[in-house]
Formats: C-alpha cells, sequence, structure tokens
C-alpha cells in the first residue's frame, strides 16, 4: 500500500505519517491520542507505526480520574485496522484490562484482525452466562463488553461457543439479543436467527431498529430486504443495511466475483438479490 506523504483529518489537522509516529510519544498526552487515531484512520501499517501502536497498548500516562486508558482504546482500534498479526497477542492481554472501553476496543480488532488464536480467552469471558451479564453499578455499562464478545464470536465462526451465546437471545439488554441473534445466524444458518433480527424492524426504538438494520446487513440474511427497505429509520441507514446484503451474496457468490461485466454479474444474481438492488434504487 502506497503511504500518503501528509493526510488531513477531518477536523482540518494535517500530519505526516513521520509525524505522527513521532507524536505516539509526545509529552502532549492529546497530540498521542490524535496520533493513534490517524495512524488508524489513514491505515499506516508501517513496522514503526505498528511498534509504537503495540507500545500505546501499555501506555500508563494517559488516564482519566476514573481509570480509564484513552490512549490504549485509540491504539487498540487502530490496530484492529491495520492488519497486522503481530498484534493479536498484545490485544488478547488487553482483555484484561480493568477500563472497560480498552477491552471493549481490543475485542472489536481482534474480530476484524480475524485470528482465530483470540476465540478461548474470548469465550472465557462469557463465564457465568446471562446471570453474570449485569450492569456495573454506576456505570453505563455490563461487566463485560458482552455485544462485541458475541458478535467477534459469529466473525471468527467459534462454533464451540454456540452453546454459551444461545442464552443470550433471552438477555434483558435488547442489542445483547441482536448480538446473540446475528452470532447464531453467522455460526449456524438457521433461518429463525435472521426472521428474530427482521422482526426487530417493527420495535417502537429508532435505535435499536438502526442495530438491528446493521446487524441484519452483516450477516447478509436476504429475505429481510423488503422489511428493511420499509423501517422507519433514515433512508440511508436502510441503504447500507441493503448495500450489506447485496455485497454478502457476491462475496459468497464465486462466479459474480470475477470480473464481469455489471450486466453480467446481475443475470447471475439470485432473484433476491436483484429484488435487493431494485429495493435500493427505490430509496436513492
Amino acid at each position: 500500500m502506497e503511504l500518503p506523504s501528509e493526510e488531513v483529518s477531518d477536523n482540518g489537522e494535517s500530519l505526516t505519517v513521520e509525524e505522527a509516529i513521532a507524536n505516539l510519544g509526545h509529552e502532549e498526552l492529546g497530540k498521542r491520542y490524535y496520533a493513534a487515531w490517524w495512524l488508524g484512520r489513514f491505515r499506516v501499517n508501517t513496522p514503526d507505526a505498528i511498534e509504537g501502536l503495540l507500545a500505546a497498548l501499555k501506555d500508563e500516562s494517559d488516564r482519566t480520574e476514573d481509570g480509564g486508558y484513552p490512549l490504549r482504546r485509540n491504539a487498540a482500534r487502530a490496530l484492529g485496522k491495520l492488519e497486522d498479526k503481530k498484534a493479536v497477542p498484545p490485544l488478547i492481554e488487553c482483555l484484561e484490562c480493568s477500563d472497560y472501553y480498552v477491552r471493549e476496543a481490543a475485542i472489536e480488532a481482534l474480530e476484524m484482525l480475524g485470528d482465530p488464536s483470540c476465540i478461548p480467552t474470548l469465550v472465557k469471558l462469557l463465564d457465568g452466562g446471562v446471570e453474570a451479564a449485569v450492569l456495573v453499578p454506576g456505570k453505563p455499562h455490563l461487566i463485560q463488553p458482552y455485544e462485541d464478545i458475541i458478535e467477534a464470536l459469529g466473525t471468527l465462526q467459534a462454533q464451540e461457543a454456540i452453546f454459551l451465546i444461545k442464552p443470550f437471545i433471552e438477555h434483558p439488554a435488547e442489542k445483547v439479543q441482536y448480538a446473540a441473534a446475528r452470532s447464531l445466524y453467522q455460526l449456524t444458518e438457521e433461518a429463525v436467527y435472521g426472521e428474530y433480527l427482521t422482526q426487530a424492524l417493527e420495535g417502537d426504538n429508532l435505535q435499536l431498529r438502526r442495530s438491528a438494520l446493521l446487524d441484519l446487513a452483516a450477516i447478509g440474511y436476504l429475505p429481510a430486504a423488503k422489511a428493511i427497505s420499509e423501517t422507519l429509520a433514515e433512508n440511508s441507514m436502510k441503504l447500507i443495511a441493503l448495500k450489506g446484503l447485496l455485497e454478502h451474496h457476491l462475496t459468497i457468490n464465486t462466479k459474480v466475483k470475477s470480473q464481469k461485466s455489471k450486466v453480467e454479474s446481475q443475470l447471475l444474481l439470485s432473484d433476491e438479490a436483484i429484488e435487493v438492488m431494485t429495493l435500493m434504487d427505490s430509496l436513492l
């Protein structure tokens, strides 16, 4: 990959790759935090960048009053985007961090990196099952980032985790339920879980409908296409979900993956996939 000589972030600040890597060790904590984000945002996967971000995973200086580690969080997120498996063991170590949000970022990064060596540690985080998955007193989150754990196990095709994930379909938190349905569909391909998420599109809460849209996009559940197009949400969100369905279909269709014209590819699509394309056109 050709790296940029200089990139401008969304807030207008420009950095070179060399400056961003150097800023990981800057005395100003804000510059270090921003540098970690920047390196991930622009996919800078040079050896120096990787080493700097790995060092940032153990940083002790950037710490909030309640014990959080903002720099570690950004470093974990960045490493997930850089496709270097060297980051897997240090990210697994982050799952023991006291900061919930570091653990959350590390799980998301491990899911992106796709290395199954993290599965046993992720499974261990489900110890205690639904009964243990309770809110931390005084905090807005559960004791573990269960949504991320469960979704990662589905993405990583952790068949051994199916029996542990199934009870979470009954968890009091809807988003945890959706994560369980999403993961179980990926692991079993049983339509009941795709239908579970499709039914969630009829709920009263917009945020939960958005969440269900993204979950359906992630699993590529084509029978949900019409329900997605009709749910009460922004067209932009519905288009994202429909695009996810279509991309999933194209990925598993090896004929369409070959270099063909748009017309030839469309002729090879299933009727359901063609319906998705029609629904997308209607939302534009």
